[in-house]
Formats: C-alpha cells, structure tokens, sequence
C-alpha cells in the first residue's frame, strides 16, 4: 500500500484477519479515511477449499483470488496498510489498545477488529485430513451443488446427525449414514432416515481411500463402500487465542459472542467473520466485516465530537 500509517501513529483501528470480514471492514474504514493495519498470518481457514460459492459476483472463485483481489481494491486507500505478519499478543483498553505483531513491531489502535475464523477439528479418521477440501466437506451449501446427485456419505453418530443427513438429501438421493459405531439413535430417529431412503451403516470405518479425490470407505472387516465425499458435522475453535485472551465470551459452538454490529462484550473489541455467531459462509463473512467497520467508525465520531465539545 502506498502512503501507509506512520509506524507511531495511533491507528484508528487494527484487524487482526485479511478474509473476507477483515478486508471488507478496511475498505469501508478506508473510505472513511480512517488509519488502519490489517494483519494476516496467511492460514485461512478455506485454504484447502476449491472454491468460494455461494458469492453474489464471485460465485466459484478460488479463495486465494478473492483475498487478492481485495487486497488489490484496498490500494486506492492510502490511510491502509496490509501487512503479511500475525499478531502474538494486544493488551490495553477501549482506545489505547497495544498490539505486539510476529515480527517484533508494536502498535497502538483505539480498536480491535478479530477477523481471524475459526479451526476445525477433524473426527480421528484415517484419510480425512489428507482428502480434506478433496472429497471431505463439512459445509453442503459451500460444496453441495458440485457433488448433486453423486454418491455421498454422512460420517458422524447422534440426534444431531439425523437433520445433517437429511439436509444432504436435497443434493442427492445416494446417500449413507456412517456412524463408525452405535448410531446412538432411538427408533424413531431411525424410522425417520429409513423413511427419507438413508442407509444406515454402524459397521466400524477404518479409513478413507483415494489419491487427488475421495474413492471410497473401507471398514475394518474389509468391506469396502464406493463413494465421491463424505460430510461430517465439524467441532471447531476459536483459530486465535486472542479472541479469548481479550476477554471475548464465546457461545457452546466456540464463536465468539457478539451483539449488533458485531461487538463483543469487551469495549473497543468486535468480532466479525467465522469467528463470530453468525452463518459461516464467506459473503455474510465480508457483511459482517463492513458491520463493524460502519460501527466502528461511528463511534470513533462520537468520540471526536466529544471531545470538540469538551474543548468549548
């Protein structure tokens, strides 16, 4: 970026994340003018991912090509710099938040913006990480469409699985349940999936096969069940641990609790992004980054105001 905030500057704010959500909110806080860094350890959570769908204009795009292009439509604003660095540690409060960044440098910004997503915790299983964004998918709305009408497996056990399973239906119509185990279901729960024309195998799984795409499932006796993806029902946390060191309150799924605008429970920091409570697909991401960005500024205006005031 040219012309960037000075190294002692006091920035107005810093976003901690260059996805969606953190440069959406710098580009509506750069046409504000506003001095902004934008952080990014370069670890997107959809790195493995083929594409971003569901994107009104960039729908199937490669996600390394959406960050660069908004890197690149950033450049105009000469009040933002994007720096290719991670941030270790921010203390400080609402205004005089201090930040240490990976390569030594510190700054100064009256607000935090967390746009870092979320991890994904993967089930023990032998294959899933290796065929992960090549055959193992957790989002059908992100990976649905390409996969419509093929054969596809529902790997995980429990009520919260049965709703899944069926959601999946409306993709395709070759699909199992795999629940490497007793499905911890009741009758009715089974009744329901029988009905809906999902099998149900409890067999126990050893391992997902397949080179450059998910081929097929083998189970321990030696069985083995043809199939081009398996979704499973991803746990997830909080990918930085900033979030929390902040003070940020996280709900049961690991999101970080926000209230209109994408503010956290703790002054000056706001959430916006994966990380956040909000559905997890990238346009909502970038929504929720320019959310925050019109909140942000807003109060920074207050803030300005008053102190005019102050000094009548």
């Amino acid at each position: 970026m040219s012309n960037p905030p000075k190294p002692d500057a006091v920035l107005d704010t810093l976003i901690v994340g260059g996805g969606p959500a953190g440069l959406s909110a710098a580009l509506v806080l750069g046409r504000c003018t506003r001095r902004v860094l934008v952080c990014d350890s370069g670890e997107p959570r959809n790195q493995e991912s083929a594409r971003v769908s569901g994107y009104l204009s960039l729908d199937g795009c490669r996600p390394a090509d959406l960050r660069s292009v908004g890197r690149r439509q950033l450049q105009p604003y000469t009040s933002v710099e994007v720096r290719d660095c991670a941030v270790e540690d921010i203390a400080g409060e609402m205004g005089a938040f201090r930040a240490t960044l990976a390569d030594g440098a510190t700054v100064t910004a009256k607000r935090i913006l967390m746009a870092t997503g979320l991890r994904d915790t993967f089930p023990p299983l032998e294959g899933v990480k290796r065929l992960w964004g090549k055959g193992v998918w957790t989002c059908p709305y992100c990976d649905g469409w390409e996969l419509r009408d093929k054969p596809v497996a529902v790997y995980g056990a429990g009520p919260g699985i049965v709703g899944f399973a069926l959601e999946l239906r409306l993709w395709t119509a070759d699909l199992v349940l795999l629940t490497d185990g007793d499905p911890k279901l009741d009758d009715r729960d089974l009744a329901v999936l029988d009905r809906a024309g999902v099998r149900v195998i409890a067999d126990p799984v050893e391992r997902l096969e397949g080179d450059e795409a998910l081929e097929q499932v083998r189970f321990r006796g030696g069985e083995t069940l043809p199939r081009e993806a398996l979704f499973f029902l991803a746990d997830a946390h909080q990918r930085s641990p900033l979030v929390e060191k902040l003070g940020c309150e996280l709900t049961d799924r690991g999101t970080a609790e926000t209230s209109s605008y994408e503010r956290s429970n703790v002054p000056g920091v706001y959430v916006a992004g994966d990380a956040s409570r909000r559905v997890q697909f990238a346009i909502v991401a970038a929504a929720e980054g320019a959310m925050a960005a019109f909140a942000i500024n807003t109060e920074l205006l207050h803030e300005e105001r008053a102190a005019l005031e102050a000094g009548l």
